[in-house]
């Protein structure tokens, strides 16, 4: 869930987006979906696919129908069968929302990037490290908020990556509705009574590259950028032409792009809808940004030994943001160095939270078998995250910079 900050209509509340089809409604219209089971007078509802699932998430199912109530409150009466149900879902979609949602902030993350940027792997590393070892680090528990997240993520992204080495194929346009994996990043707030747990909603959209090859396929594919908090975009390192150059002899580079998917021209087309969505040029956007250099593993050999991308990862339970200007100074001379000044000033020119990151989600190219060889071995790829996390408030930060910056 994300809050807008103007309702449509002062009593009905404040604006709530769906972390599922990423539309926009009040907690008053939120929908329940009947249990299915006999009422009083022994009558039930029948199934039926539900044309809504369909149509936003591609879901194929047969279930009790939708009807509306007062979304407010936690249970609404059936008209058809008088049972009361608790099970609340968007108003668009369909799709049961998670326990709370009302009253849980959420925060939409926008993956987006060129093809074979490394998408689907960097998501799928970085859940696995917010599961796993960045949750220890922050004491932290982060998990699927429903079933279909649980299951998608476990069968089709960690299980190949992890269990059997295996890199996981590049999403694909198919003119299907994709669904996003939504997680719940749950940590310890300090309040008047002691630490209680603080729940922060997180959704993830991993959109196909070729989505980004012209505006108007931005426009319908990545919708979701006009309710997203905070936007990682992925630019692949080795198709820039100065760190081809770099790379040793014989290493593994990708086919180089066509001159309209170059990563300068995927940045400006995720800009313009930005701005269109702002609804002025005249402002910087004020959405943050974090611009992560991707593969960075093939070329730390080609940086200086006092790179801070010689660093080990902080392992703090903060964002170390003097660490994090290091970084960001030392890829904004990169992008410089292997692209030119064009991808900087256009950042300077229209972000005003904008924040580089140089990451590698694998730490070794995979072979020519596409199996990754020695298990994987991700560096930095949690940054740009904690980063927009400690923007939003969610977690601390020590060091330069470090004042929150709260949507």
């Amino acid at each position: 869930m994300s809050l807008n900050s103007m309702p449509t209509n002062p009593l009905e509340g404040p604006r709530l987006v769906c972390p599922y089809c990423y539309s926009d409604f009040t907690e008053r219209q939120i929908r329940f979906r009947c249990l299915g089971r006999p009422g009083p007078d022994g009558r039930a509802c029948s199934e039926s696919e539900d044309q809504a699932l369909r149509d936003h998430l591609g879901r194929r199912e047969r279930l009790p129908p939708v009807f509306a109530g007062n979304g407010r409150r936690p249970k609404a009466r059936c008209p058809e069968c008088s049972v009361f149900s608790d099970r609340q879902v968007c108003a668009v979609c369909h799709s049961r929302l998670p326990v709370d949602f009302g009253r849980m902030r959420g925060r939409m993350i926008a993956l987006v990037g060129a093809p074979d940027a490394g998408k689907t792997v960097f998501m799928t590393v970085l859940i696995h490290e917010l599961k796993n070892r960045v949750g220890e680090r922050f004491r932290a528990s982060v998990g699927g908020s429903d079933d279909h997240t649980r299951h998608r993520f476990g069968v089709d992204y960690e299980s190949p990556l992890y269990e059997q080495g295996r890199l996981l194929r590049a999403t694909r346009r198919t003119g299907a509705t994709r669904e996003p994996l939504v997680f719940r990043f749950t940590g310890q707030r300090r309040g008047l009574v002691g630490q209680r747990p603080h729940h922060t909603l997180l959704s993830f959209f991993d959109t196909a590259g070729e989505d980004l090859n012209d505006e108007r396929s931005v426009e319908t594919n990545l919708r979701y950028l006009n309710n997203a908090d905070g936007v990682i975009v992925l630019l692949d390192s080795l198709q820039m032409e100065g760190a081809r150059r770099s790379v040793a002899p014989g290493s593994r580079l990708p086919a180089p792009e066509s001159p309209q998917n170059r990563p300068i021209h995927m940045l400006e087309r995720v800009t313009d809808l930005l701005l269109r969505r702002q609804g002025t040029a005249n402002r910087l956007i004020k959405v943050p940004i974090a611009v992560c250099l991707t593969k960075i593993d093939a070329l730390r050999d080609q940086l200086d030994e006092g790179s801070p991308l010689h660093r080990p990862q902080p392992s703090e339970p903060y964002f170390d943001a003097t660490d994090g200007q290091d970084v960001h100074a030392q890829i904004q001379q990169l992008l410089h160095r292997w692209d030119g000044p064009r991808i900087d000033n256009h950042v300077a020119n229209h972000y005003r939270n904008a924040h580089y990151f140089g990451v590698s989600a694998l730490g070794d190219s995979p072979g020519e078998d596409n199996l990754v060889r020695g298990g994987v071995r991700p560096y930095r790829v949690a940054d740009p995250f904690l980063w927009m996390l400690s923007r939003f408030g969610v977690i601390s930060a020590k060091g330069s910079d470090h004042r929150p910056h709260l949507l």
